[in-house]
């Protein structure tokens, strides 16, 4: 039986934007299935980011919280990431950190770059987390000013918002996300994974305080992890 197997221009496609994430996941964040690592990888992707912001000099403390709805809230004191716009694209800095794999200021070597070094996926961890997340807000802190955006799917659903600075954060980026069961078989947060991988982070990046809160249960769970001695510290615990 003949089969259709013609290999033409048409063949090519071009999946654009945050497309090919939603494609492939696995190729970005791990494997999604039951009990895979890829769930629990959008949050080290998004704390990965913060711990960058503390080894540059600027943070040091990211706060995780296990939310009751199912979504995940990381939070750190950094610089925040930058919404002013960008001149290349005529889009703010924030929308292309958020909706495009290969912007951020990890790439940036020619201007000497906002990190000398990173974790994560190299840039391309917080837009995948996106693409990968039913809904997903942003809000940053930076000096008087406050801003805020909202996506669903990896797609705007707000506007850019700049408002006054009214809160206690004075600089500071959060993003909570709510991870997509499109994409995940199983979505929900094992608190004991969370505390083990947060817990090794703490010994990694000595001097940086990190807070995990689990608001699921009737009790409020929280560690906190604070290691001064580094490696040296995780010897000890082991």
């Amino acid at each position: 039986m003949a089969v259709n197997n013609e290999y033409t221009g048409d063949s090519i496609k071009v999946l654009k934007g945050l497309e090919a994430v939603k494609k492939r996941p696995g190729m970005y964040i791990g494997d999604v299935g039951e009990g895979g690592s890829g769930l629990h990888h959008m949050i080290y992707e998004v704390v990965n980011n913060s711990i960058d912001e503390a080894m540059a000099g600027y943070a040091d403390t990211v706060y995780v919280s296990l939310n009751a709805d199912g979504s995940a809230t990381i939070r750190d004191n950094g610089r925040g990431m930058p919404f002013d716009i960008n001149h290349e694209t005529g889009r703010s800095a924030l929308e292309l950190i958020m909706c495009e794999l290969h912007a951020g200021g990890k790439f940036d070597n020619e201007g000497g770059g906002a990190y000398k070094v990173s974790g994560g996926l190299h840039g391309v961890g917080v837009s995948v987390v996106n693409a990968l997340s039913t809904w997903l807000d942003v809000r940053v802190w930076r000096g008087d000013k406050e801003a805020q955006m909202t996506f669903a799917d990896g797609v705007p659903t707000s506007d850019l918002k700049i408002t006054e600075n009214k809160t206690h954060h004075e600089h500071g980026t959060e993003v909570t996300f709510l991870p997509s069961p499109d994409t995940f078989t199983g979505t929900e947060f094992s608190f004991d994974t969370m505390e083990t991988w947060l817990r090794e982070q703490s010994y990694l990046n000595a001097n940086v305080k990190i807070i995990l809160e689990d608001l699921r249960g009737p009790e409020k769970k929280t560690r906190e992890f604070h290691s001064v001695d580094g490696l040296k510290g995780f010897a000890t615990y082991l």
